[in-house]
């Protein structure tokens, strides 16, 4: 059975161990990177492909005649025509909740370094402020504590539930949009901690960006959520309040943060991802630098951990589909 993987490279500087999936596919071809004119060509006459970010189109599809199954190294389908592969009869899977534990830690990384100045103080020190200080310590910039703060979440699936999870040993109080993101009464959800279970507020959108203190995004992007977090959003929102985004880089106006930015009408951002990625077009969020503002390559999701269980997901996946199972099929 011929498979090649397109860009193995995505998960990584060859730290991760791919035996999972050269026991079920001992021939597979891993590509570091496929141009996107080349993928008709290398998928031309495999059974199995497996993808992270390569997109699939119909056209490519059409010419792939052997190919039976697909397998992502990511949950998003959208970089796969699903409708194509439906008419063809390919099957597509996808991996779910690979990289909570990442996720939530890089968001609290972010919340953190914003709240405790670690940027800037780094500086100050390069500086050497420090060193010329008549103190023992240095409080140019206000540090501020997470107890007692309210936790915004757009989006309570396993990431959102696993963020709300730590917030809670902070002592932070966790509020949840109600879908859809529009007015509606309050609700409640349950959600299961370590200590048992635990009750988030559900509260209309509108009501979410008035009281929250820190707000972070882990919803898809749909039509429904595109530009989410527009001029008005973060007009609605506190003056000292932060975004944190790990989620989709659609979801945020990009140039409408830097404007809430620069005139405070939000105290800071963290955000992990982009419309484009890479940024190669001009891009508000890397071409601006803010003091309040951080900007990471979208590496929320790949500790080294995260991306070890991607490949062992997908090759639990393989092995399903070998044995004739079902397994995290996207239909």
């Amino acid at each position: 059975m011929r498979a090649v993987f397109l860009d193995f490279d995505t998960l990584g500087p060859g730290d991760i161990d791919v035996a999972p999936l050269i026991r079920h596919l001992p021939d597979l071809e891993l590509y570091p990177h496929t141009p996107a004119d080349q993928v008709a060509h290398r998928i031309a006459e495999a059974d199995v492909v497996l993808i992270n970010k390569v997109r699939l189109s119909c056209d490519t599809l059409t010419r792939a005649t052997h190919l039976k199954l697909i397998c992502l190294a990511a949950t998003g389908t959208d970089n796969v025509d699903l409708a194509a592969t439906r008419e063809r009869s390919i099957v597509v899977c996808n991996i779910r909740n690979y990289c909570t534990p990442s996720v939530v830690q890089h968001v609290f990384a972010l919340l953190l370094a914003l709240t405790h100045h670690l940027r800037e103080y780094r500086e100050r020190l390069a500086e050497r402020a420090w060193a010329d200080s008549p103190q023992f310590c240095l409080l140019d910039f206000p540090t501020r504590e997470l107890d007692g703060k309210t936790l915004g979440i757009v989006g309570l699936g396993a990431l959102g539930r696993g963020v709300a999870n730590v917030a809670a040993a902070f002592g932070m109080h966790i509020i949840a949009a109600r879908r859809p993101y529009d007015a509606t009464a309050f609700d409640a959800i349950a959600i299961d901690t370590e200590t048992g279970d635990e009750s988030v507020e559900r509260v209309s959108f509108r009501d979410l960006l008035t009281r929250a203190d820190i707000l972070s995004l882990h919803c898809p992007l749909t039509p429904e959520t595109e530009h989410l977090i527009d001029a008005d959003a973060l007009r609605a929102m506190r003056n000292d309040a932060l975004l944190i985004n790990t989620a989709r880089g659609g979801l945020v106006d990009s140039a409408a943060l830097i404007t809430a930015l620069r005139e405070g009408q939000i105290a800071g951002a963290g955000i992990d991802v982009l419309r484009q990625e890479p940024p190669v077009d001009p891009e508000p969020l890397v071409d601006t630098r803010l003091p309040n503002l951080i900007i990471t390559p979208h590496i929320a999701w790949a500790a080294r951990e995260s991306r070890q269980r991607a490949v062992d997901e997908m090759a639990a996946n393989i092995g399903s589909f070998l044995r004739g199972e079902s397994r995290n099929r996207v239909d």
